[in-house]
């Protein structure tokens, strides 16, 4: 795997936490190669020293943010921001392009998702650019792989109405049989 799938240190010191001054939650650090890689030219002239750190808060509009108070939201961003989307495409891994739909279609279509599977062997090859593609500056596998299972899990759960629906449907037609024509329901 290369360096983007490995986490980048965590701050040590209660001061040295970066807090969203939008949301308040902790934002995860991200190094300033990211930064300087997703945002859009004419944003790039506000960036500053420090440690930035990545929202991960889905509602709030703030992607990057800094102890100082210097946040970048989506708008400055210059790829959308999967986790921060509602509406296609969502991207969950920027590498090689792979969206929420993509992996939910292929479940559907054939029971399972080949995409980690594939993106495993692209980084092995060392095609990975998340610090670069991804505005986490992290490895998407993780989310590609939540993504699978959420889809595999929707799909299993559809299966099972399916197949409670059309059991009923059975016990339904059977009850009907067994009453005869003179019944009236």
């Amino acid at each position: 795997m290369t360096d983007c799938c490995k986490p980048l240190g965590e701050p040590k010191r209660q001061e040295d936490r970066l807090l969203c001054h939008q949301c308040g939650r902790e934002g995860q650090p991200v190094d300033r190669t990211t930064i300087d890689a997703l945002l859009k030219p004419e944003s790039l002239s506000q960036v500053k020293g420090g440690q930035y750190a990545f929202c991960e808060t889905p509602s709030c509009p703030v992607v990057y943010h800094a102890a100082d108070g210097t946040a970048f939201e989506k708008r400055h961003v210059r790829v959308r921001v999967g986790l921060k989307e509602t509406e296609d495409p969502v991207l969950v891994c920027y590498c090689f392009h792979v969206t929420e739909r993509m992996i939910h279609k292929e479940i559907q279509q054939t029971g399972r998702s080949s995409a980690s599977t594939r993106i495993r062997a692209d980084v092995k090859a060392g095609h990975c650019r998340c610090e670069v593609e991804n505005p986490s500056g992290r490895c998407c596998l993780g989310e590609v792989i939540r993504t699978e299972k959420r889809a595999a899990a929707e799909r299993k759960g559809s299966d099972q109405d399916f197949a409670r629906s059309r059991r009923k449907e059975i016990e339904d037609a059977a009850i009907c049989q067994d009453a005869g024509p003179d019944r009236v329901y």
